[in-house]
C-alpha cells in the first residue's frame, strides 16, 4: 500500500538533555518539546544522531521516543529513528515504533559495514517488514560509507511505504537525481546550508537540528520559500542563516554545538554523553554570538512584513 503521511514543514530531531552523570533530564526533553509545538515546528524525530544514538541502548532509545510520544499527544507526527550497526537492533527499534503508533521512521545505512546497494536494500527492506510505517530514507554516506544510489532506491521503492528521504550527501547532482528521476520520493534536505537549493527543486520540508534552538527562524525560511514562494527574501533569511551552519561544523563538534545552542534558548540540554566532549569558553562565545546575531537580523527581515 502506497504511504499517504507527508513531510511538510520543519522536522526537529530533538536532542537528549541528560544530567550530569549521563542519565537522561525528561522534565527538560518535556520543557524541549514544549517549546518546539510552541514555536511552530511541524514534526520531531527520536532517536537520530543529534539525539546522540550511537551512545544509547535499543532500551534507552525506545524509552525516549515513547516518552516523546506521549508529550505530543497527537499534536505534531513523530518519526523514529532505526539506525544502529546490527539489523536486528534496527528491526526491534522499527517493531518498537510501530507498537507505540509513531508516525514514520528514519531508515539509514548501517555504518561502518559498507553494504552494497543490494545488501543495503535487503537491509532496509528487513526493517520495512518489521515497522509496516511509512519510511523517510537518510542517505549521508559521509557517516555511512555508502551512498543509496540508483541501485539501492530502485530496490527499496518496491515497497509503497518508502516515501520520503533526508539528502544529506551535500552533493548538489543527488538533489537533481531525486527531483528528476524519483518523484514519488518526498525530498527532505538534510544539508543545512543547501536548504534554499532543496526549497526551490520542489523540497517541502526541512530536517535540522538548529531549529532545537531557532525554530521560529527556520520556520520563517519554510514559509518564506515554500508557502509564499519568495526566493528573493528566502536569500535573505539564509544569509543571514549561513553563519550557524559554518559554526555548527566547528571542529567536528555539531551535536555539542546543538546543545549549547539549546541551552542559549533557555532550556536545559545538559552535557554530551561520552565519547564526546562539551564545546570550550570560545566555541561557546562563538556560537552565543552567531545566534544572537541571525535572530536579530531575522527579526529585522520579518518586521518589514
Amino acid at each position: 500500500m502506497k504511504s499517504t503521511f507527508t513531510l511538510e514543514g520543519i522536522y526537529t530531531p530533538v536532542v537528549t538533555p541528560m544530567q550530569s552523570g549521563g542519565s537522561f533530564d525528561l522534565d527538560a526533553l518535556a520543557d524541549l518539546l514544549e517549546a518546539l509545538v510552541a514555536n511552530g515546528v511541524h514534526g520531531i524525530i527520536s532517536g537520530g544522531s543529534t539525539a546522540e544514538n550511537y551512545a544509547e541502548t535499543v532500551e534507552e532509545r525506545l524509552e525516549l521516543a515513547r516518552f516523546i510520544k506521549d508529550r505530543l499527544n497527537g499534536r505534531l507526527p513523530l518519526i523514529v529513528g532505526t539506525g544502529a550497526m546490527r539489523t536486528p537492533d534496527s528491526i526491534a527499534l522499527a517493531t518498537g515504533a510501530r507498537e507505540m503508533g509513531a508516525d514514520a521512521i528514519l531508515l539509514g545505512t548501517p555504518p561502518y559495514s559498507v553494504p552494497t546497494e543490494a545488501e543495503n536494500a535487503e537491509n532496509a527492506l528487513a526493517i520495512d517488514r518489521a515497522a509496516e510505517l511509512p519510511i523517510v530514507l537518510y542517505n549521508y554516506p559521509a557517516r555511512m560509507g555508502v551512498e543509496m544510489g540508483k541501485v539501492f532506491l530502485d530496490r527499496v521503492c518496491s515497497s509503497g511505504n518508502v516515501m520520503g528521504i533526508k539528502e544529506s550527501s551535500g552533493d548538489i547532482n543527488r538533489l537533481h537525481l531525486l527531483a528528476l528521476d524519483y518523484p514519488r520520493i518526498q525530498m527532505s534536505c538534510g544539508m543545512d546550508d543547501q536548504a534554499l537549493e532543496f526549497f526551490a527543486w520542489g523540497a517541502r520540508s526541512w530536517i535540522c537540528a538548529g531549529s532545537n534552538f531557532l525554530p521560529e527562524e527556520h520556520v520563517f525560511l519554510y514559509e518564506t520559500c515554500v508557502l509564499k514562494n519568495d526566493f528573493a527574501k528566502g536569500r535573505r533569511i539564509m544569509t543571514a542563516l549561513m553563519p550557524l551552519m559554518r559554526v555548527l561544523e566547528q571542529g567536528g563538534k555539531f551535536i555539542q554545538c546543538v546543545k549549547h545552542g539549546t541551552e542559549i534558548a533557555g532550556l536545559r540540554a545538559g552535557p554530551v554523553r561520552p565519547p564526546l566532549q562539551g564545546l570550550n569558553a570560545t566555541e561557546k562565545a562563538e556560537l552565543e554570538a552567531v545566534v544572537g546575531g541571525i535572530k536579530s537580523t531575522i527579526a529585522a527581515i520579518k518586521a518589514e512584513g
